[in-house]
């Protein structure tokens, strides 16, 4: 039971890390980012690249990882996504659907295809952590819980207590009136990027050293799409308790159900939402109406 405990934990951690991604994004541009599984999988490889070719503990190589994946959300937002801006929600998605493959095209061109270890190329053991309760950790879990915590708590304190923070709620609330107020939307939506994508950057990281890294494991970030839209996509504590859910009922019914029910259950909860309350647990019914 301690075991079944923890792998809730990691994954409901996990899964809130990558939606609050999802909903960032969101909230800020109204883009439904496809290719945030591909940008988890990527700051993965950063870490793998960094610590396999510079001899540098691996906090610093955690450090360089996450400075990369920022500029690579901003360069993301303000060289491809911003000349959307104006088109189709349709047309929006299948760029980034087209981002998801080609991130994972060349990470399989320059890494291959094949499985890396990534907590020996950083040098951390992955041993068991036993916690009260009964509760089983591996160390990588851990970390999981860990960066979730940070990155949703920072997240939190940003929007609400910084002047970008502020700019970035305006903006997501009405651009139009907050560009002529004076503030460029664009590099605040640039901005909601990179924090998404430095967040992709941790699950990458963290998974990734937990289990076998390969170009694979983008499809972690799909699965979190559902934790996203169950708690509402614009948000952001929605993730927490939607990740749970899914989470739980992700584990049991692989237990009770077998193996093939891991990708089914988190699909299947995102049909029954969409179905009975398209705009989330959490959600605001005039946003999704809106949209």
């Amino acid at each position: 039971m301690g075991t079944l405990a923890g792998v809730i934990l990691s994954w409901s951690a996990l899964y809130a890390l990558l939606a609050a991604g999802y909903v960032i994004v969101y909230r800020a541009s109204r883009i439904l980012n496809f290719a945030h599984g591909e940008l988890m999988m990527l700051g993965a490889y950063f870490a793998l690249s960094i610590a396999n070719n510079i001899d540098v503990p691996a906090p610093v190589v955690i450090i360089i990882s996450l400075a990369l994946s920022f500029g690579v959300g901003y360069l993301l937002y303000w060289l491809i996504m911003r000349r959307m801006i104006g088109e189709p929600i349709y047309s929006t998605i299948i760029v980034t659907i087209g981002l998801s493959l080609t991130f994972r095209g060349i990470v399989t061109v320059i890494w291959g295809a094949r499985h890396y270890y990534l907590n020996t190329a950083l040098g951390i053991p992955n041993k068991a952590v036993h916690l009260p309760f009964g509760i089983i950790l591996s160390t990588f879990d851990t970390f999981t819980i860990v960066a979730a915590v940070v990155f949703l708590t920072v997240l939190i304190l940003f929007l609400r207590m910084t002047r970008q923070g502020a700019y970035m709620r305006a903006s997501a609330e009405n651009p139009l009136l907050a560009a002529q107020g004076g503030i460029n939307v664009y590099m605040i939506f640039a901005l909601s990027w990179s924090i998404a994508t430095i967040g992709a950057c941790m699950a990458g990281i963290v998974y990734g050293g937990n289990t076998l890294l390969s170009p694979s494991i983008g499809f972690v970030g799909l699965l979190a799409l559902p934790v996203a839209l169950a708690g509402g996509m614009d948000s952001l504590l929605g993730v927490i308790p939607a990740a749970i859910i899914i989470s739980t009922a992700q584990v049991l019914g692989v237990k009770y159900g077998g193996p093939f029910l891991s990708e089914v259950i988190p699909m299947f909860i995102m049909l029954m939402v969409l179905i009975i309350r398209p705009w989330g647990l959490f959600g605001t019914k005039e946003e999704i109406q809106r949209v």
